[in-house]
Protein backbone atom coordinates (compact mmCIF):
# COMPACT_ATOMS: atom_id res chain seq x y z
CA UNK A 1 0.00 0.00 0.00
CA UNK A 2 2.61 2.52 0.66
CA UNK A 3 4.46 1.58 -1.98
CA UNK A 4 1.45 2.69 -4.47
CA UNK A 5 0.99 5.20 -2.85
CA UNK A 6 4.80 6.38 -3.18
CA UNK A 7 4.25 5.40 -6.76
CA UNK A 8 0.96 7.77 -7.34
CA UNK A 9 3.09 10.92 -6.06
CA UNK A 10 6.35 10.46 -7.40
CA UNK A 11 5.01 9.01 -10.79
CA UNK A 12 1.70 9.35 -11.83
CA UNK A 13 -0.54 11.15 -11.26
CA UNK A 14 1.80 12.99 -9.12
CA UNK A 15 5.06 14.62 -9.64
CA UNK A 16 6.50 13.44 -12.60
CA UNK A 17 3.21 13.69 -14.85
CA UNK A 18 3.06 17.15 -13.39
CA UNK A 19 6.45 18.18 -14.48
CA UNK A 20 6.02 16.59 -18.01
CA UNK A 21 2.64 17.88 -18.47
CA UNK A 22 4.05 21.30 -17.76
CA UNK A 23 6.79 21.38 -20.13
CA UNK A 24 4.38 20.52 -22.63
CA UNK A 25 1.72 23.40 -21.67
CA UNK A 26 4.99 25.23 -22.03
CA UNK A 27 5.57 23.79 -25.69
CA UNK A 28 1.79 24.15 -26.43
CA UNK A 29 1.24 28.34 -24.82
CA UNK A 30 4.35 29.59 -27.16
CA UNK A 31 3.22 27.41 -30.13
CA UNK A 32 -0.58 28.70 -30.05
CA UNK A 33 1.01 32.52 -28.89
CA UNK A 34 3.37 32.35 -32.38
CA UNK A 35 0.42 31.09 -34.59
CA UNK A 36 -1.60 33.75 -33.45
CA UNK A 37 0.99 35.87 -34.65
CA UNK A 38 1.45 34.12 -37.31
CA UNK A 39 5.08 32.96 -36.50
CA UNK A 40 6.18 29.49 -36.72
CA UNK A 41 6.88 28.69 -33.07
CA UNK A 42 9.81 26.67 -31.05
CA UNK A 43 9.64 22.84 -31.69
CA UNK A 44 8.13 20.52 -29.33
CA UNK A 45 11.41 19.84 -27.48
CA UNK A 46 12.69 23.38 -27.26
CA UNK A 47 10.99 23.79 -22.95
CA UNK A 48 13.13 20.95 -22.24
CA UNK A 49 15.92 21.80 -24.27
CA UNK A 50 15.53 25.01 -22.31
CA UNK A 51 15.85 23.59 -19.05
CA UNK A 52 18.74 21.51 -19.80
CA UNK A 53 21.02 24.17 -20.47
CA UNK A 54 19.66 26.22 -17.67
CA UNK A 55 20.84 23.03 -15.45
CA UNK A 56 24.18 22.73 -16.97
CA UNK A 57 24.73 26.84 -16.35
CA UNK A 58 26.78 27.98 -13.34
CA UNK A 59 24.42 29.66 -10.43
CA UNK A 60 25.79 33.43 -9.92
CA UNK A 61 24.86 35.17 -6.48
CA UNK A 62 25.23 38.43 -6.35
CA UNK A 63 27.23 39.92 -3.35
CA UNK A 64 24.50 41.89 -2.05
CA UNK A 65 21.78 39.24 -1.56
CA UNK A 66 20.85 36.85 0.63
CA UNK A 67 22.83 34.16 0.18
CA UNK A 68 20.38 31.42 1.80
CA UNK A 69 17.10 33.28 1.09
CA UNK A 70 18.26 33.10 -2.89
CA UNK A 71 18.97 29.34 -2.83
CA UNK A 72 15.82 28.31 -1.01
CA UNK A 73 13.05 30.79 -2.58
CA UNK A 74 13.14 29.10 -6.24
CA UNK A 75 12.67 25.79 -3.93
CA UNK A 76 9.76 27.12 -1.88
CA UNK A 77 8.18 27.92 -4.84
CA UNK A 78 8.03 24.93 -6.61
CA UNK A 79 7.39 22.23 -3.77
CA UNK A 80 4.41 24.68 -3.19
CA UNK A 81 3.00 24.17 -6.60
CA UNK A 82 3.84 20.43 -6.52
CA UNK A 83 1.88 19.95 -3.17
CA UNK A 84 -1.44 22.18 -4.46
CA UNK A 85 -1.50 19.38 -7.80
CA UNK A 86 -1.97 16.40 -5.23
CA UNK A 87 -5.84 17.81 -4.17
CA UNK A 88 -6.99 17.93 -7.39
CA UNK A 89 -8.69 15.18 -9.07
CA UNK A 90 -6.39 14.33 -12.25
CA UNK A 91 -7.26 10.54 -13.18
CA UNK A 92 -10.35 10.09 -11.25
CA UNK A 93 -13.65 12.08 -9.51
CA UNK A 94 -11.37 11.98 -6.62
CA UNK A 95 -7.88 13.63 -5.75
CA UNK A 96 -4.82 11.49 -4.61
CA UNK A 97 -5.61 13.69 -1.25
CA UNK A 98 -9.05 14.84 -0.65
CA UNK A 99 -10.95 16.23 2.39
CA UNK A 100 -13.25 19.38 3.51
CA UNK A 101 -11.42 22.56 3.22
CA UNK A 102 -8.73 21.63 0.56
CA UNK A 103 -10.21 24.26 -2.13
CA UNK A 104 -8.85 26.99 0.53
CA UNK A 105 -5.36 24.98 0.61
CA UNK A 106 -4.42 25.48 -2.72
CA UNK A 107 -5.71 29.31 -3.22
CA UNK A 108 -3.05 29.20 -0.44
CA UNK A 109 -0.49 26.96 -1.73
CA UNK A 110 -0.53 29.00 -5.23
CA UNK A 111 0.01 32.05 -3.64
CA UNK A 112 3.51 30.91 -2.38
CA UNK A 113 4.76 31.44 -5.90
CA UNK A 114 4.04 34.38 -6.23
CA UNK A 115 5.52 35.42 -2.37
CA UNK A 116 8.55 33.88 -3.30
CA UNK A 117 9.39 35.72 -6.57
CA UNK A 118 8.63 38.70 -4.93
CA UNK A 119 10.90 38.41 -2.44
CA UNK A 120 13.43 37.42 -4.22
CA UNK A 121 13.73 40.07 -6.54
CA UNK A 122 13.85 42.06 -3.24
CA UNK A 123 16.36 40.09 -1.28
CA UNK A 124 18.35 40.50 -4.86
CA UNK A 125 18.84 43.79 -3.96
CA UNK A 126 19.25 45.25 -7.71
CA UNK A 127 17.16 47.91 -8.75
CA UNK A 128 15.52 45.92 -11.41
CA UNK A 129 14.78 43.51 -9.33
CA UNK A 130 13.65 45.00 -6.28
CA UNK A 131 11.12 46.87 -8.42
CA UNK A 132 9.95 43.88 -10.13
CA UNK A 133 9.02 42.43 -6.75
CA UNK A 134 7.49 45.36 -5.10
CA UNK A 135 5.49 44.76 -8.51
CA UNK A 136 4.24 41.35 -7.96
CA UNK A 137 3.11 41.86 -4.54
CA UNK A 138 1.74 44.81 -5.68
CA UNK A 139 -0.21 43.07 -8.65
CA UNK A 140 -0.66 40.20 -6.04
CA UNK A 141 -3.35 42.47 -3.75
CA UNK A 142 -5.06 43.00 -7.16
CA UNK A 143 -6.26 39.27 -8.72
CA UNK A 144 -5.79 37.78 -5.25
CA UNK A 145 -8.99 38.05 -4.11
CA UNK A 146 -10.88 37.82 -7.00
CA UNK A 147 -9.74 34.68 -7.46
CA UNK A 148 -10.50 33.35 -4.40
CA UNK A 149 -14.09 35.08 -4.49
CA UNK A 150 -14.56 32.99 -7.95
CA UNK A 151 -13.82 29.57 -6.51
CA UNK A 152 -16.11 30.57 -3.60
CA UNK A 153 -19.03 30.53 -6.27
CA UNK A 154 -19.57 27.17 -6.26
CA UNK A 155 -18.44 25.61 -2.93
CA UNK A 156 -21.08 28.57 -1.37
CA UNK A 157 -23.49 26.60 -4.50
CA UNK A 158 -22.69 23.18 -3.31
CA UNK A 159 -22.06 23.48 0.30
CA UNK A 160 -19.06 22.29 0.16
CA UNK A 161 -15.17 23.36 0.47
CA UNK A 162 -13.78 19.68 -0.77
CA UNK A 163 -12.84 20.24 -4.59
CA UNK A 164 -13.33 16.73 -5.39
CA UNK A 165 -16.88 16.70 -4.16
CA UNK A 166 -17.22 20.42 -6.30
CA UNK A 167 -15.89 18.26 -9.39
CA UNK A 168 -18.53 15.83 -9.06
CA UNK A 169 -21.65 17.71 -7.88
CA UNK A 170 -21.42 20.32 -10.06
CA UNK A 171 -22.61 19.14 -13.43
CA UNK A 172 -25.50 17.36 -12.08
CA UNK A 173 -26.36 20.12 -10.54
CA UNK A 174 -26.26 22.69 -12.89
CA UNK A 175 -28.20 20.50 -15.68
CA UNK A 176 -31.21 20.13 -12.97
CA UNK A 177 -31.01 23.84 -12.06
CA UNK A 178 -29.64 25.76 -14.74
CA UNK A 179 -30.54 29.14 -13.81
CA UNK A 180 -27.18 28.90 -11.60
CA UNK A 181 -25.33 28.53 -14.88
CA UNK A 182 -25.33 32.30 -15.05
CA UNK A 183 -22.86 32.72 -11.80
CA UNK A 184 -20.76 29.66 -12.52
CA UNK A 185 -20.23 31.51 -15.84
CA UNK A 186 -19.22 34.96 -14.57
CA UNK A 187 -17.12 33.03 -11.67
CA UNK A 188 -15.38 30.82 -14.31
CA UNK A 189 -14.64 34.29 -16.49
CA UNK A 190 -13.34 36.20 -13.41
CA UNK A 191 -11.13 33.02 -12.99
CA UNK A 192 -9.72 32.53 -16.00
CA UNK A 193 -8.87 36.32 -15.96
CA UNK A 194 -6.83 35.92 -11.98
CA UNK A 195 -5.30 33.27 -13.18
CA UNK A 196 -3.77 35.03 -16.01
CA UNK A 197 -2.48 37.53 -13.70
CA UNK A 198 -1.31 35.08 -11.42
CA UNK A 199 1.24 33.56 -13.64
CA UNK A 200 2.35 37.32 -14.97
CA UNK A 201 1.00 37.05 -18.57
CA UNK A 202 -0.05 39.45 -20.69
CA UNK A 203 -1.38 41.92 -20.07
CA UNK A 204 -0.65 41.27 -16.61
CA UNK A 205 3.56 40.67 -17.20
CA UNK A 206 3.87 44.31 -15.69
CA UNK A 207 6.63 42.54 -12.90
CA UNK A 208 9.16 41.22 -15.30
CA UNK A 209 7.95 43.51 -18.53
CA UNK A 210 11.28 43.04 -20.29
CA UNK A 211 11.69 46.38 -21.95
CA UNK A 212 11.50 48.22 -18.54
CA UNK A 213 12.89 45.71 -15.82
CA UNK A 214 15.05 43.61 -17.84
CA UNK A 215 13.81 40.72 -16.31
CA UNK A 216 12.29 42.06 -13.05
CA UNK A 217 12.61 39.28 -9.90
CA UNK A 218 14.38 37.48 -12.42
CA UNK A 219 17.21 39.06 -12.88
CA UNK A 220 19.70 38.32 -10.96
CA UNK A 221 19.15 34.34 -11.46
CA UNK A 222 20.54 31.81 -13.83
CA UNK A 223 21.45 27.99 -13.69
CA UNK A 224 19.06 25.69 -11.88
CA UNK A 225 17.79 28.50 -9.32
CA UNK A 226 16.02 30.04 -12.67
CA UNK A 227 15.70 26.80 -14.45
CA UNK A 228 12.73 26.00 -11.21
CA UNK A 229 11.65 29.10 -10.95
CA UNK A 230 10.79 28.65 -14.91
CA UNK A 231 9.57 24.93 -14.56
CA UNK A 232 7.36 26.36 -11.18
CA UNK A 233 5.61 28.72 -13.57
CA UNK A 234 4.84 26.27 -16.00
CA UNK A 235 3.97 23.60 -13.47
CA UNK A 236 1.50 26.68 -12.05
CA UNK A 237 -0.37 27.12 -15.22
CA UNK A 238 -1.12 23.13 -15.32
CA UNK A 239 -2.46 23.07 -11.82
CA UNK A 240 -4.26 26.92 -12.24
CA UNK A 241 -5.63 25.07 -15.57
CA UNK A 242 -6.50 21.60 -13.33
CA UNK A 243 -8.43 23.72 -10.65
CA UNK A 244 -10.69 25.75 -12.63
CA UNK A 245 -11.32 22.47 -14.45
CA UNK A 246 -12.75 20.52 -11.32
CA UNK A 247 -14.14 23.11 -9.69
CA UNK A 248 -16.16 25.16 -12.25
CA UNK A 249 -15.99 21.86 -15.89
CA UNK A 250 -16.40 18.63 -13.58
CA UNK A 251 -12.13 17.85 -13.59
CA UNK A 252 -12.15 14.36 -14.19
CA UNK A 253 -15.00 12.58 -14.19
CA UNK A 254 -16.05 9.81 -17.24
CA UNK A 255 -18.88 9.72 -19.19
CA UNK A 256 -20.26 7.39 -21.59
CA UNK A 257 -17.28 5.59 -21.13
CA UNK A 258 -14.64 7.07 -21.83
CA UNK A 259 -12.24 7.78 -19.31
CA UNK A 260 -12.07 10.68 -16.81
CA UNK A 261 -8.44 11.40 -17.95
CA UNK A 262 -8.93 12.36 -21.29
CA UNK A 263 -11.59 15.02 -19.78
CA UNK A 264 -9.20 16.34 -17.71
CA UNK A 265 -6.69 16.85 -20.81
CA UNK A 266 -9.31 18.19 -22.83
CA UNK A 267 -10.73 20.77 -20.24
CA UNK A 268 -7.37 21.55 -19.05
CA UNK A 269 -5.99 21.94 -22.46
CA UNK A 270 -8.76 23.88 -23.37
CA UNK A 271 -8.07 26.67 -20.10
CA UNK A 272 -4.16 26.68 -22.01
CA UNK A 273 -6.12 27.56 -24.98
CA UNK A 274 -8.01 30.10 -23.55
CA UNK A 275 -5.04 31.68 -21.48
CA UNK A 276 -3.00 31.77 -24.93
CA UNK A 277 -5.52 33.84 -26.79
CA UNK A 278 -5.79 36.27 -23.50
CA UNK A 279 -1.54 36.49 -24.01
CA UNK A 280 -2.14 36.86 -27.92
CA UNK A 281 -4.98 39.52 -27.80
CA UNK A 282 -3.85 42.09 -25.89
CA UNK A 283 -0.97 44.22 -25.08
CA UNK A 284 0.57 45.08 -21.30
CA UNK A 285 -0.69 47.55 -19.24
CA UNK A 286 0.72 49.68 -16.61
CA UNK A 287 0.12 48.71 -12.62
CA UNK A 288 -2.21 51.21 -11.98
CA UNK A 289 -4.35 49.90 -14.66
CA UNK A 290 -4.00 46.33 -13.24
CA UNK A 291 -5.25 47.51 -9.66
CA UNK A 292 -7.91 49.83 -11.09
CA UNK A 293 -8.84 46.81 -13.06
CA UNK A 294 -8.61 44.26 -10.49
CA UNK A 295 -10.75 46.33 -7.53
CA UNK A 296 -13.39 47.84 -10.07
CA UNK A 297 -13.87 44.60 -12.34
CA UNK A 298 -12.77 41.60 -11.30
CA UNK A 299 -13.54 41.96 -7.64
CA UNK A 300 -16.94 43.13 -8.14
CA UNK A 301 -18.09 40.44 -11.18
CA UNK A 302 -16.75 37.52 -8.46
CA UNK A 303 -18.98 39.37 -5.91
CA UNK A 304 -21.93 39.53 -8.08
CA UNK A 305 -21.56 35.85 -9.02
CA UNK A 306 -21.89 34.73 -5.26
CA UNK A 307 -24.69 37.39 -5.07
CA UNK A 308 -26.56 35.70 -7.27
CA UNK A 309 -26.11 32.31 -5.90
CA UNK A 310 -27.68 33.73 -2.53
CA UNK A 311 -30.43 34.98 -4.18
CA UNK A 312 -31.27 32.49 -6.31
CA UNK A 313 -31.17 30.35 -3.29
CA UNK A 314 -33.02 32.93 -1.27
CA UNK A 315 -35.73 32.88 -4.18
CA UNK A 316 -36.17 29.24 -3.98
CA UNK A 317 -34.56 28.33 -7.26
CA UNK A 318 -32.82 25.07 -6.07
Amino acid sequence: MNELLLILQLIFPGFLFLVVYAIFAEWLDRKLYARMQNRVGPPYWQPLADLIKLFSKEVIIPRSAGHYLFILLPYFAFASVVTAFFFIPVWSPQALYSYQGDLVIVAYLLTIPTLALSLSGWNSATAYSILGGIRCLTQLFAYEIPFFLALLTPALLLGTWNISEISQKLPSFLVANPFYFIPIILSFLVGIVALQGKLERKPFDIPDAETELVAGPFTEYSGRLLAFFRLSIDMEMVVGASLLSAVFLGGAQSFLGIPGFLFYLIKTLFVIFVLAYIKAAVARIRIDQMINFGWRVLAPSSLVGMLLVVLFRKGGIL
